[in-house]
């Protein structure tokens, strides 16, 4: 009988244990995934993000300062990726075409930034802004302009690249906005345009 005792209070204290550890390990139940706890970890204590010079599909050279004050949505992508990619260019069109028009430009912007410095030309940037509708003005397509100023943007959105040895890129795929003050705001799954849209729509 204390045995059988022993062996219900020794199970009982593994199960706690356990249930404390899943507890820390996901923020409280919140993240069961490493991708959702890093978005858990950004939006808790959003960062100011670095200082980097970008080049869209014009030429045209930018910071991400220049949008203080509006919303902007940002995403990370690479031209010759045919895979997620392309729904991150869906979503982004999906959102555009949802938020008034006449918010796009003026309160609210998108960006779509390459991950792939080196073979994302502007030509390239502007081939994959006509397939998706991107104008330049409301939606912009570009890539860091120095090569070593990839990593600090990358890391401030928590976002990851690696060579999938084919000659193109493994990466996490998400909607992230950015408020007017040039912090992260929210984070979204690409298949969840419409929602972010109009989470948009109640700030602007």
């Amino acid at each position: 009988m204390k045995l059988a005792r022993r062996s219900v209070a020794i199970g009982a204290l593994v199960t706690v244990l356990g249930i404390g550890v899943l507890w820390q390990g996901t923020d409280g139940f919140t993240a069961f995934t490493a991708e959702t706890a890093r978005r858990e970890a950004l939006l808790r204590a959003p960062r100011s993000l670095p200082v980097v010079v970008l080049e869209d599909q014009d030429g045209r050279i930018f910071d991400l300062q220049d949008y203080q004050g509006r919303l902007l949505a940002v995403e990370f992508i690479y031209t010759r990726c045919s895979a997620v990619c392309s729904t991150l260019g869906m979503a982004f069109k999906q959102i555009r075409d949802h938020v008034p028009q006449q918010a796009l430009g003026r309160d609210f912007a998108l960006l779509s930034i390459s991950v792939d410095t080196e073979a994302d030309t502007p030509g390239r940037l502007k081939a994959y802004a006509d397939a998706y509708g991107a104008d330049g003005k409301r939606w912009r397509v570009a890539r860091v302009r120095n090569t070593a100023e990839l990593k600090p943007l990358l890391d401030a959105f928590g976002i990851v690249v690696i060579p999938d040895g084919l000659g193109g890129f493994e990466h996490n795929a998400a909607i992230h906005l950015l408020g007017r003050d040039g912090k992260l705001a929210l984070i979204r799954d690409i298949n969840e345009p419409i929602p972010f849209a109009e989470k948009i729509m109640q700030w602007l």
